[in-house]
Order: C-alpha cells, then sequence, then structure tokens
C-alpha cells in the first residue's frame, strides 16, 4: 500500500491481492479515511470480489475532491455474475462527484455486462472529463450501451444550458465494430467538445468509419485521433478525408493498419495539402497499400504546410524504399529541421503494376463515362429543340392515313405498319405486295402482274401507268379528288418502296 499525503494519492497499484471480503480491505478503507484531501485512488493490478469492491465504494463516496480513480484490472478471476455488481458499486459512488475528472475501467473483460451498470454513471455525472475502457471485450452492444449513455448525458446538458466537460475517450480492443457506431458517433458530435478520440483495433469496417468520422468532425478542436488496425478502404478513406478538414488543432493522427488504398491514401495526401492541419506533429500511415503517387502528394504537403511534423510512419505500404517519391519525403522532412522523422522502411511492399494499370483505366473510364453523359445531354437536349416539328409532321399523315382508310381500301393501322417497314429489305416486290391491303373487289395476283410488267418499262412510261392506276382509283374513292390528296397519296405509295 502507498500513500502520499504529500499528492493526496491512494494506490495499491501491482500488489496482485486477492480481495473477497469487507475484512479483506478493511485496512484500506481505514488508509482513504485518513487521507483529508484524496485525489487520486489507483486499484489496478488486484482482484475485487463484490463484498469488497462495495466497501472500498463507501469509502470513495465520502470523498468529495476526488479527481481520478483508476480501476483497471481489478477482476482477474472473478465470474461474469460477480463483476456487474462490483462495476456498479464504484459507478454509484461516483456519480454526484463534481471534481471527478478521469474514470478507468480498462483492461477488464467484462463485455456488455460490465457496461450496463456504467450506464447511471455516464448520463449524470456532468463533471468528468475523461473515460477509459480500453480492451473491455464491449462488443458492439456495450458499445451502444456507452454511446446512448453519453448521448444522455449531452442532451441533459443542453437542457441545463451547460456546456459539456467531455474531452477524453479512450475505447481500444473492443470489437465495436459497424454495430455501434453510429450510437458512439451521435454522443461524439452531440458534446463536440472532445479533444482525445483512441479507437484503434474495434474490427470497423467502412460503413462504420464512414458513421464515426461524421460525428468526430463536430469536434473542431480534436488534437489526438487513433484508428490504429480498423478498415478504411478507399471508400472510407474519402469520408476520413472529407472530415480532416475540420481538424486545425490536430496533432497526433494514427491511421496505420487500416487498408486504405492506394485511392484512399491519395484522398488523404490530397486532403493534408489543402493546409488545414498545420499543427500536425505525429503521422503514422503505415501499412496502407499507398502507392508512389500517394507519397508524392504527402511529400509536398509537407514541405508546403506540415512544418511541424516530427514524426511520420509510412512502412508496409506500396512503395519502393528508394523511390523518387519517398526520396521528395525525406527532403520535405529535413527542410523542416526533422530528418530523423521518417520512421524504418524496411517492410515496404513493391507497386503492383496491374493494380497500377487497373487504377489508371478506372480513371480513364470514369473520364469516358462523363463524356459519354455529357454528349447524352447534348442528343437529349437536341432531340428536345426537334420534338415540336416531328409533333406537326406526325399529326399530318395521321389526317392524310385517316382519309385514306375511309375509302375502305386501307385501315389506318395497316397504313402505319406498311410505312415502319421503310428501311428493311425485302428480295421481290410480289412479297411487298402480299403485305399491302388492297381493295376487296381487286384480284392480288392481277396487281402483282402488272407491277411486274411496270418495273420494265422506262421511268416516263412507269409515271404513266402510276398516274393511271390512281386515276382509276379516283373514280371509285370520292375522297381522292383533289390534287393535294393525289400529291399525298403518291408520296406515300414512293415510300412504300412501289417504285
Amino acid at each position: 500500500m502507498s500513500i502520499n499525503a504529500d499528492t493526496n494519492v491512494f494506490s495499491i497499484e501491482g500488489k496482485g491481492l486477492k480481495l473477497d471480503t469487507a475484512e479483506d480491505v478493511q485496512e484500506f478503507v481505514n488508509s482513504i479515511s485518513e487521507i483529508e484531501n484524496l485525489e487520486q485512488v489507483i486499484l489496478s493490478g488486484n482482484t475485487f470480489g463484490v463484498d469488497a469492491a462495495q466497501v472500498i465504494a463507501r469509502a470513495l463516496k465520502e470523498k468529495k475532491k476526488i479527481r481520478i480513480v483508476n480501476a483497471s484490472d481489478i477482476f482477474t478471476g472473478r465470474l461474469r455474475e460477480e463483476i456487474p455488481h462490483a462495476v456498479k458499486a464504484i459507478c454509484d459512488a461516483l456519480v454526484e462527484n463534481e471534481q471527478l475528472i478521469e474514470l478507468n475501467f480498462s483492461d477488464n473483460a467484462f463485455g456488455p455486462a460490465g457496461a450496463e451498470p456504467m450506464v447511471e454513471f455516464l448520463s449524470n455525472n456532468k463533471w468528468f472529463q475523461v473515460l477509459k475502457l480500453n480492451n473491455n471485450g464491449l462488443g458492439v452492444r456495450g458499445g451502444t450501451l456507452i454511446g446512448k449513455a453519453l448521448l444522455a448525458l449531452a442532451n441533459k446538458n443542453v437542457s441545463e444550458g451547460r456546456s459539456s466537460s467531455f474531452k477524453t475517450i479512450i475505447a481500444g480492443r473492443n470489437r465495436l465494430e459497424d454495430g455501434s457506431s453510429q450510437a458512439l458517433s451521435d454522443a461524439i458530435a452531440a458534446h463536440g467538445t472532445l479533444t482525445e478520440i483512441r479507437m484503434p483495433q474495434n474490427g470497423i469496417r467502412p460503413d462504420g468509419i464512414i458513421a464515426l468520422v461524421k460525428g468526430f468532425a463536430a469536434c473542431k478542436n480534436l488534437e489526438i485521433l487513433d484508428l490504429q488496425d480498423n478498415t478504411f478502404t478507399d471508400k472510407g478513406s474519402v469520408a476520413f478525408a472529407e472530415a480532416l478538414v475540420e481538424w486545425a488543432n490536430l496533432k497526433v493522427l494514427n491511421i496505420g493498419d487500416c487498408l486504405l488504398s492506394a485511392k484512399g491514401g491519395v484522398a488523404i495526401a490530397k486532403t493534408l495539402l489543402l493546409g488545414h492541419n498545420k499543427k500536425l506533429e505525429t503521422l503514422n500511415l503505415q501499412y496502407n497499400e499507398i502507392d508512389s503517387k500517394g507519397v508524392e502528394i504527402l511529400a509536398t504537403a509537407i514541405s508546403t504546410h506540415l512544418k511541424n511534423l516530427s514524426s511520420l510512419e509510412l512502412n508496409g505500404n506500396k512503395v519502393d524504399a528508394e523511390d523518387i517519391s519517398i526520396k521528395n519525403v525525406r527532403s520535405a522532412l529535413e527542410e523542416n529541421g526533422y530528418a530523423d522523422a521518417l520512421g524504418e522502411l524496411d517492410d515496404m511492399e513493391e507497386e503492383d503494376e496491374d493494380e497500377e494499370e487497373d487504377e489508371e483505366e478506372d480513371e480513364e473510364e470514369d473520364e469516358e463515362e462523363d463524356e459519354e453523359e455529357d454528349e447524352k445531354q447534348d442528343d437529349d437536349a437536341e432531340e428536345v429543340e426537334k420534338t415540336p416539328k416531328v409533333e406537326k409532321e406526325t399529326k399530318l399523315d395521321e389526317k392524310d392515313t385517316t382519309e385514306l382508310a375511309t375509302s375502305k381500301k386501307v385501315s389506318v393501322k395497316e397504313i402505319n405498319e406498311e410505312l415502319d417497314i421503310e428501311n428493311k429489305k425485302e428480295p421481290t416486290i410480289s412479297k411487298k405486295l402480299e403485305k399491302l391491303p388492297v381493295k376487296e373487289s381487286e384480284d392480288k395476283e392481277d396487281l402483282v402482274e402488272s407491277q411486274l410488267e411496270a418495273q420494265k418499262s422506262e421511268k416516263c412510261s412507269i409515271e404513266e401507268d402510276k398516274k393511271r392506276e390512281i386515276n382509276r382509283e379516283d373514280q371509285e374513292n370520292p375522297l381522292v379528288n383533289s390534287e393535294d390528296q393525289l400529291e399525298s397519296l403518291r408520296e406515300r405509295i414512293t415510300k412504300c418502296n412501289f417504285l
């Protein structure tokens, strides 16, 4: 046991004690009571049963000036049924403590069952600033419970007209995955005051990353962001790049092992090139499949804006360690006074030429699609301009065909069908005539014979025969009794390829 009256700290850190009963902790309770202005309590590295935890909690409740409670790694070997009761006892003892800054329950594998007894504290203590829940196995359900509790606290702050005190959340190695991302994002956005967010190794995939960074973007004073060993891909990287411009005070960014992809690396490097993150000091981009194009853009960003960058990790990306882009990064760092800033490059991958070609093809396809879309829009515009004229011609055709139909020789439907075959090639005139409706009283075979004979004649005699035939039909059909109708009928016959 360590008691430091000068710093007002009580600590039994790392003793490896198994504390089950009230008697097991009575000595520690007495020591806590003796420290008048107790500010820090460290219980880590021991294991507490329910009774022991409840007795310690009652002692802590009496100390109104406690600022930090470190209860990490205090349930080793305990049954799953025991842990929630012990967690609740400690949280309930601190819920009304106005001086509390930090609560640390890291390295306790209590899962979502351990998150439930924290809800009351997280929803109601308006003064705590730092929440450490690293390596708890919270899972989707536990992460969602934490997110909703923090959101309730933010809403309470708003209803009471006070700003949030919440500054830091550390929740790595919890298998939060995509399922809890929206709840956590909503909570963080509602507070909007976080300066440090650490959520590495949570199995979060692109959709979860997209949800999270939308909430993170509301934290304009963010200084430290660690999302290492989650999965971005190009989709998540683009969303992250859009949020990156919001963090002008960002000093530490760790997105190593996040599978940004070549396109994702370019997107983030281009955002850094915009100059919104000039305070950046530490940047981890290792093992992200970034290629030489992304590294070259990063080199330019370092040279122009990232003057304070003193630590850079690029190992494990798809670019040769001796590539010109890497040399440009080294030169830029050296110009800024940080010649040793670049970490080891002993595990670089060779840039895949096939992938590079695929990326170029994708870019070309995107450009072609844009061009095709533009052409389509132009064609549509031209078609719109032509539409009125076409409609007018169509109406005239319908009028003419209706008049012809009333002569009982051809129906409107039949004439329109014949006009539709204008571009079709047929081998003989007789086959064309078989498709063309004729007057019931006329003999089809005679009409075929007359047309074959007409084909052998000179052009002028063909014209005479046609006129004679038209005149005969005109006598039978009183509707065809004007020069205009005669001309219209001649044009229709021509379209049907009689001549």
